[in-house]
């Protein structure tokens, strides 16, 4: 019996110990696999379609008079309103998918700062802001754009997209960085909408022609103000790379609905606002970039409140912008921008005025994304409009000088 129990002991033994060594082996065998590779910023980023901008910079004005209660503006400028400060202009972050032929896709822009003020839409966030000359909004966030997208499998892809996005008007964009100007041009600041909310269907007919269809709210309008929705078309013809024509139409009721004035659905006979912009882009050497945009808006019956005649009437508003772009090495650039906005009956601006400006701005990119861009800018107006003191413009004419300071990652 003893030498049974010794011989029981030893299977025991020797059971556990070969457990023992074959959980050891496969803890060393795991030990001995190599660490799954960390997710770099970059993997990070190519997932998500994510892109961080920042934008910021100093105007110098100096005379700079008080507008809107607020000292140091200058006067008539939209996105550098602010003189004699430092301003983010520009705090943005975008999450984007383009979709392939079949699939979904998506775009979320999100914007901070003293720009995000003054695009905010109707019914969505800050100010409920019908016009640039109604004033800059409260609130410093804005959700410029939020849309889902579709590539339906017809011919070549016929996309829709749906929700919130930035205007297909003009030669200029929200973010600086993309224009060859740090400020904006009258055309973009009064001619034009920022935003639409609505449907979005596009199709590349060739390589040298696509069209867009649009049916939106209106002009920045994420919760429409009317019963009636306003239709917009795009068509690009880009038959080589020297040239490019964009033409953009849009017309529909933009005015709230009240009173014997309210349009109403399936009417003709609201009151519309109606838009042409043409685009043309001129490429005849590699360096040199040359970009013309004309705009003509009107809209019917505006209400007497919104002119500064106080007598309601057709509104006209057209103008036509050029900028010369030059590219002398992949450091520095030279662009000048010059222009003509004739705001024809007020209704834009909130005065009767043919406004002018000329634009100069260099341009230095550095090393690791960081773009410079000090500028002059002259503006000027048929009308004693500018250096506002106690509520009374004494000039015609402004100067202003900036820098500003872009990134994008």
């Amino acid at each position: 019996m003893k030498k049974m129990g010794s011989i029981l002991g030893l299977k025991i033994g020797l059971a556990i110990f070969c457990a023992v060594a074959a959980m050891s082996a496969a803890a060393f065998a795991e030990d001995a696999k190599p660490a799954a590779p960390a997710i770099s910023a970059d993997d990070l980023k190519k997932a998500l379609g994510l892109s961080i901008y920042l934008q910021g910079g100093y105007t110098y004005n100096g005379n700079a008079g008080t507008v809107g209660g607020e000292s140091e503006q200058n006067d008539y400028r939209v996105f550098d309103h602010k003189a004699n400060s430092f301003t983010l202009d520009l705090a943005q972050i975008v999450f984007a998918k383009d979709p392939a032929l079949g699939n979904a896709g998506y775009r979320l822009k999100l914007s901070a700062g003293e720009t995000a003020k003054w695009i905010h839409s109707r019914g969505l966030s800050g100010a409920p802001l019908s016009s640039p000359q109604s004033g800059e909004g409260t609130d410093s966030f804005d959700v410029t754009e939020a849309y889902i997208s579709y590539n339906a499998a017809v011919g070549k892809g016929l996309r829709f997209d749906l929700g919130k996005m930035v205007t297909f008007f003009g030669a200029e964009v929200i973010e600086a960085i993309d224009n060859p100007n740090y400020s904006r041009s009258f055309l973009f600041n009064y001619a034009i909408p920022f935003t639409h909310t609505g449907l979005k269907a596009s199709y590349a007919f060739s390589d040298a022609f696509n069209a867009a269809l649009y049916i939106v709210n209106g002009w920045d309008d994420s919760t429409d103000n009317n019963r009636g929705k306003s239709y917009g078309i795009s068509l690009t013809y880009a038959p080589a790379e020297v040239f490019s024509l964009v033409v953009n139409g849009m017309t529909g009721p933009e005015q709230d609905e009240q009173g014997v004035n309210a349009p109403t659905v399936g009417s003709s006979s609201g009151n519309k606002r109606d838009m042409l912009d043409l685009v043309a882009t001129i490429k005849p050497m590699k360096p040199l970039s040359i970009i013309l945009n004309y705009d003509d808006g009107r809209e019917d019956n505006v209400p007497g409140t919104l002119l500064p005649s106080g007598i309601s009437g057709d509104a006209k508003w057209d103008g036509l912008a050029g900028i010369i772009k030059y590219d002398f090495n992949d450091t520095y650039s030279l662009a000048v921008r010059g222009e003509y906005f004739d705001d024809k009956d007020g209704a834009r601006t909130g005065m009767v005025q043919k406004l002018k400006e000329v634009t100069v701005t260099p341009e230095i990119r550095l090393n690791g994304g960081v773009v410079l861009r000090p500028e002059y800018r002259h503006d000027t107006s048929d009308k004693t409009a500018f250096d506002v003191v106690n509520s009374a413009a004494t000039k015609k004419s402004q100067d202003t000088l900036a820098l500003g300071v872009m990134y994008r990652w």
